[in-house]
Parts: C-alpha cells; sequence; structure tokens
C-alpha cells in the first residue's frame, strides 16, 4: 500500500492556525440518528475497480451532497479552481467511491480527512491512479476541499476539509478545488478522538488497514469514528427560460 498521506503528517508540524473561538458543539439527539439515505441509489451502483472509466469532464460549477453520520454538508466545486482535482473529485462521487467512507483522520483546527473506499478491492484499484499536480489558485482557508498528496503528482482519492486558515500550505502543491457552503457545522463536530492513525504516532486506524479491511475494520476496532453515508452529485438548477422582447404599443 502506497503511502498517501506522508505529506500530510509534515503539515501537521507546521501546526495549522486556529480558527476563530466558538462555542463547543452541544450533541443533540439528532446528530446521534443516522440520517435518512439520501443517496441509496449509489450504492447499487458497480463497484469502482477500473479507475480507466471515470474520467469524465466535469462541469464549470457543480454541488455534492454529503450525508454522514453527525448531518449533511454540501461542497460546491469550481472547476476553474484545480481542473484536474475537479474532475477526479466528480467522478468519484458521480461513482459513488466515498459512500460509507470513514472520516478517519480528524484533527482539530487543522483538517478533517477521508478517501478510503469501503470496499478494500476499491481502494487498492485506486491506489496507483494517480493524477498530476494543478497550480494552486485558490487558498486553503476555513471551509477549502483539497486532496492530500505524498508528493508531487500523486494525488488520488485522499481529500481534507480545512478547519482554520491553513494558507501556509498554499506553497506545497495543495491546490483547494472548492469550498463546503452549506453544514460547515457538521464538519466542525466529526469525531476527533482517534487524531492521526497509530502508524503516525496518534491512536486512529492503519492505512494499510483500511485498505485492507475497509469499512469491517473501522466498525470493529474505531466505533465512534463518523462515516459518509452517501454522497451524491447534486442536480443542476434547470436555466431561466428567456422572456420575450417587450413589445410597445
Amino acid at each position: 500500500m502506497r503511502a498517501i498521506f506522508i505529506t500530510c503528517l509534515s503539515i501537521v508540524c507546521l501546526g495549522a492556525q486556529p480558527p476563530a473561538a466558538k462555542a463547543p458543539a452541544t450533541k443533540s439527539t439528532a446528530a446521534k440518528t443516522s440520517p435518512t439515505r439520501t443517496g441509496t441509489a449509489t450504492r447499487h451502483k458497480p463497484p469502482m475497480l477500473n479507475p480507466a472509466m471515470y474520467k469524465a469532464k466535469a462541469p464549470e460549477t457543480y454541488r455534492a451532497k454529503f450525508t454522514t453520520t453527525k448531518g449533511v454538508f454540501v461542497v460546491e466545486v469550481t472547476r476553474a479552481s484545480a481542473p484536474l482535482g475537479a474532475d477526479r473529485f466528480y467522478n468519484l462521487v458521480k461513482g459513488g467511491y466515498y459512500d460509507d467512507a470513514p472520516f478517519y483522520r480528524v484533527i482539530p483546527n487543522f483538517m478533517a480527512q477521508f478517501g478510503f473506499s469501503a470496499n478494500p478491492a476499491v481502494s487498492k484499484a485506486w491506489d496507483r491512479a494517480t493524477i498530476k499536480d494543478d497550480p494552486t489558485k485558490q487558498s486553503n482557508k476555513r471551509g477549502t476541499i483539497t486532496f492530500a498528496t505524498s508528493g508531487p503528482n500523486s494525488r488520488t482519492t485522499q481529500v481534507f476539509i480545512n478547519f482554520g486558515d491553513n494558507s501556509r500550505l498554499d506553497n506545497q502543491g495543495f491546490a483547494p478545488f472548492g469550498t463546503v457552503v452549506e453544514g460547515m457545522e457538521v464538519v466542525d463536530q466529526l469525531y476527533s478522538g482517534y487524531g492521526d492513525g497509530s502508524d503516525m504516532g496518534g491512536h486512529g486506524p492503519t492505512q494499510a488497514k483500511l485498505a485492507d479491511s475497509g469499512l469491517p475494520y473501522v466498525k470493529k476496532d474505531f466505533p465512534n469514528m463518523d462515516t459518509i453515508t452517501s454522497a451524491v452529485i447534486e442536480p443542476s438548477a434547470p436555466a431561466a427560460a428567456a422572456k420575450p422582447p417587450a413589445t410597445t404599443k
């Protein structure tokens, strides 16, 4: 299994600037209840075992809705910000790659990372499906979403959402491709008790076991870890009908 977030470990050492202080989130009854599976249809799609089949060009702008065990958040992607990253994310979401994927690395005041498929065979199929780097046009500010890397031109499926102002990452090849425009408070509440992976000095899952065992490993050894129930591309808003030209009498 190729290391896929070694570079992200070095980022932690840099220290992330915490966001403005805010009141601690309180757990409500709704937060403890798994949300309705609005994207259930994606769960019947064939497993994404051939990355070469998922190379569609993304729309210039699109939204991806993530239903999680903590609630719903929506990512808005602008392709011009990072075209290759936007295309890869579009294909992963549309194909159902992230359904049931765990938020396996959540570090307060820094970021929340996900990107291993619940199906080990799918994770392994995409492990070497790298894409080239995009120039960094958007800063890693709070709410932006970015691909993790293990070095130049190594992006695959791992992404992270910035909790704070991580603009120090901008000159390290981390190019944000979208922003959480709804539900950032849901992202803030993702369980962070496991921190880094145990292979990185933390208490969370190792990347090798995530790749080899998938969701059963998470449910058995990390029962508090939040997961993505479904991720879907939201339908585009219909174009406004053209108004007939005004007539004069």
